[in-house]
């Protein structure tokens, strides 16, 4: 059976790594959902501010999970990259607030027809535009529930470290309640 891709973007990437390890490339339940980074994530966390805030991105078993990307073609990789500049060019004028890497999601997201995970408000509102399906990171990690790759009490432990952290998705209490009762 085909793989049901889901892109991962930074933020969601960052919340959900280091506890569901590997994150990244690893199919589960009956539609193998798979999570994939986009290889412009790799650059992105290359950057000071986000290597002091999280130094275990650098950590060998990570940069090695970040390596596997969803297979693109030719073809398919001038439509990104024209995706990528319509979008980008509307996000010049019309959008400010997603970044580059946030754009590029939502190119590639739009040629493969997959899903991408994000709890950006301003890159959701650009998805949505754009008709690419969003998931939150609590919305994935209800589709990893579902399907026996997480439990609750993993679900909780990160919902917890979120808390902890003062780090935590938009709309997460009524999400939350939404997805997982009480």
């Amino acid at each position: 059976m085909a793989q049901s891709k889901i892109l991962v973007d930074t933020n969601a990437y960052l919340r959900l790594a280091q506890t569901i390890n590997p994150l990244l490339f690893k199919p589960f339940g009956e539609k193998q959902y798979c999570l994939y980074v986009i290889p412009e994530l790799n650059s992105e966390l290359g950057g000071r501010r986000l290597i002091s805030k999280f130094p275990w991105v650098d950590e060998a078993e990570y940069v090695q999970n970040r390596k596997h990307f969803p297979t693109v073609g030719r073809k398919e990789r001038r439509a990104i990259n024209q995706n990528f500049e319509f979008i980008w060019g509307h996000v010049q004028t019309e959008l400010p607030g997603p970044s580059k890497v946030d754009a590029l999601y939502i190119a590639y997201a739009l040629e493969l027809k997959v899903p991408v995970v994000t709890d950006d408000q301003d890159m959701t509102e650009l998805a949505v535009l754009f008709e690419v399906e969003v998931l939150s990171t609590l919305e994935v990690l209800k589709i990893m529930l579902d399907n026996d790759h997480v439990n609750m009490n993993t679900i909780e432990a990160i919902v917890d470290f979120w808390r902890h952290m003062s780090d935590w998705p938009a709309n997460m209490e009524k999400d939350y309640t939404r997805l997982f009762g009480g």
